[in-house]
């Protein structure tokens, strides 16, 4: 059963997603020990994250673990429906189309759902969003789940803190081998593509202004710096403000970075990060990109309210005129810019983050019934595992501790 474009488009969607499989080793190796050892053989797993080559070859390491799989995508301009009918083909269940209306959007959730889930791996807390409010009936089958992003954890905890959450999540985005990496590495990348091939114009010389300074805006704000730009930083926090400063950025207020800067990209997390007030101070022709899971971090609503005019200037980008007569441009509707308007992180890099997301799928499987209905942590067990295998892959070996090592950084006694 599937609900996709085209199934003609099948014969795309599978190069790209051996393409991926060439370049993503880790997730290989976990696909040769699944077919051999059948993790998830029985269980019912409903998958939640970008429809993309990427995610497309996760969903098939699953299924080669023995899984009952249902896809579908996370973002509405981020599915790739050739990708979607390579997956129909295989004879997996598929919901995704490119540029599905909201409501759309919500029923391809709520048909991933259909087939009673045992764990979820979510990107965004759609998934388990749903559970929790359109279909509480399928809670009691649910054992627990995996979330990738940071956004998704934020909701995950902010049910976990009112005592409403009904299963345990994996706070996949925490780990050490996806964040500091995907989050930093890949999000730093990704995001630069999209925006050089969409607006097809030098960084270098430009003033770039990058809100927030998680992981994922290091990352954007270091190949901002990288290309020759001028980086300016905003935050809300005192101690990541101080940070970026001393990596070598300018820090100050969004009000006051608005008339300096020529591109801005958010990744806060958070609503209203760019409002109608900052973009009356931009310069003409300001590029105005989101790199946050959820398009509310540029204010969308009050743009397309209040703007005099609004045209394609170029695919993918919309260009506003506001009311003070400049213009400003917006990439892919404010949505994630990195995916919704190019092809996401480098392979090699959700090589990690799907790894990680495979092996918390079987940590969920042996010890949901110990598990208290919060937020965890990804083991280090797990971590280390997946660092070492990466290691491997680029023959790469590393020094071991003594015993006596060991003994010396176990003890309080020099």
């Amino acid at each position: 059963m599937y609900e996709i474009k085209d199934i003609m488009l099948a014969d795309s969607g599978h190069k790209k997603i051996e393409w991926v499989r060439r370049n993503m080793p880790l997730l290989r190796a976990l696909e040769d020990e699944f077919i051999e050892t059948k993790p998830f053989e029985g269980i019912k797993i409903s998958l939640s994250i970008h429809m993309e080559a990427k995610t497309a070859y996760l969903c098939k390491v699953l299924v080669a673990g023995g899984a009952k799989l249902a896809a579908t995508g996370s973002n509405v301009l981020s599915t790739q429906d050739d990708v979607a009918a390579a997956l129909a083909e295989d004879g997996i269940e598929v919901f995704a189309v490119h540029g599905a209306s909201p409501e759309l959007y919500d029923k391809h959730i709520e048909m991933c759902l259909e087939h009673r889930p045992n764990i979820i791996i979510d990107d965004g807390g759609d998934l388990v969003g749903m559970v929790h409010t359109k279909r509480p009936d399928l809670a009691g089958e649910v054992w627990g789940g995996c979330e990738e992003t940071t956004t998704g954890i934020i909701r995950l905890k902010a049910m976990e803190n009112e005592g409403v959450l009904k299963f345990p999540m994996v706070a996949v985005n925490d780990a050490d081998c996806k964040h500091l990496f995907d989050n930093r590495y890949g999000t730093g990348q990704s995001v630069w593509d999209s925006i050089m091939r969409n607006t097809n114009l030098i960084v270098a010389s430009k003033t770039v202004v990058v809100a927030g300074y998680g992981w994922c805006s290091r990352g954007i704000a270091m190949r901002a710096a990288a290309l020759g730009a001028k980086v300016i930083v905003t935050e809300i926090n005192p101690v990541k403000a101080m940070e970026a400063r001393m990596d070598g950025y300018d820090v100050m207020t969004m009000e006051k970075a608005a008339p300096l800067g020529d591109m801005f990209v958010t990744a806060t997390g958070c609503m209203g990060t760019i409002r109608m007030e900052h973009m009356l101070k931009m310069k003409e022709g300001a590029i105005l990109a989101n790199a946050g899971h959820f398009n509310v971090e540029i204010d969308m609503d009050a743009l397309e309210k209040e703007c005099r005019e609004k045209k394609e200037a170029r695919a993918n980008i919309m260009a506003y005129t506001l009311s003070n007569g400049i213009t400003v441009n917006v990439i892919a509707e404010g949505r994630l810019v990195n995916i919704a308007a190019a092809d996401g992180h480098p392979a090699e890099i959700m090589d990690l983050s799907f790894a990680v997301q495979a092996m918390s799928a079987m940590y969920i499987r042996d010890h949901h019934k110990e598990l208290e209905n919060k937020v965890i942590d990804v083991s280090e067990e797990i971590d280390d595992v997946i660092a070492r295998r990466k290691l491997a892959s680029w023959d790469i070996e590393i020094d071991t501790l003594t015993p006596e090592q060991e003994k010396y950084l176990s003890s309080w006694e020099v």
